[in-house]
């Protein structure tokens, strides 16, 4: 049985811990609903100006869940999801040095928002095969201090996590450079020896491209080629 010291260590670590988790998740949860609001924002502004250049250019905001939604734009679709867990920085990561993090440890514990670019394609004809690429992930802690992991420009804009509150100007900044790169990163021809092989039964199911994996980076290596291209 145990006794009382025990049960109020006990307790206290469960009590302790849960606590700072949901705060943590209802802060990542409120950020994430803010960040929804402003990508149906921007589409509500951009769309009637994207149509009088083009009525086919798509520029459309769409959600499957509460935890993700997606805006397609041009032949890209942006996909942002909220992970539900918690996630604490590993110990040889920076952050843990910082006297923020010493101060409390609690800090240290993160929601994540990902935000990934797929091929309108992709979506639209249930490719399952294709690949997504990560542009973007933001962490945010107990106390609405946020840091964000990205390509290109997205990943040197936001990188003091124990001086900066997410708030909607840095929201909408993150967002609209995640529209862009994505606009950006183009699509690139795959290998020869990545395609040279198709089943039969794809051919005969006449469902040939459905069973090509594509991607914008398929057959190549996408951190080296990030690099060479300043992405």
């Amino acid at each position: 049985m145990i006794d009382t010291n025990e049960n109020n260590i006990l307790l206290n670590k469960v009590t302790e811990k849960s606590l700072n988790y949901m705060q943590v998740f209802y802060n990542t949860q409120k950020i994430f609903n803010d960040l929804k609001d402003l990508a149906k924002n921007i589409i509500s502004i951009n769309k009637p100006l994207v149509k009088k250049v083009s009525s086919e250019i798509p520029f459309e905001f769409s959600e499957a869940s509460q935890y993700d939604f997606k805006l397609k734009f041009a032949s890209d679709v942006l996909v942002v999801t909220l992970h539900t867990n918690v996630f604490q920085f590993p110990r040889e990561h920076p952050i843990m040095r910082t006297s923020y993090i010493k101060e409390d440890i609690k800090r240290s514990y993160c929601g994540i928002i990902y935000m990934y670019d797929f091929l309108g394609d992709s979506i639209k004809y249930n490719r399952l095969e294709d690949l997504g690429y990560l542009v973007a992930r933001i962490f945010i802690n107990k106390e609405l201090h946020f840091w964000v992991e990205g390509k290109r420009q997205i990943g040197f804009m936001y990188n003091n996590f124990p001086n900066e509150s997410i708030d909607e100007k840095s929201l909408k900044k993150i967002l609209e450079t995640a529209i862009i790169y994505c606009i950006d990163f183009d699509l690139l021809v795959p290998p020869f020896d990545e395609v040279k092989q198709v089943s039969v039964g794809a051919v005969a199911e006449q469902n040939l491209f459905n069973n090509l994996k594509t991607g914008k980076r398929l057959g190549f290596r996408y951190q080296a080629d990030m690099e060479e291209n300043g992405k």
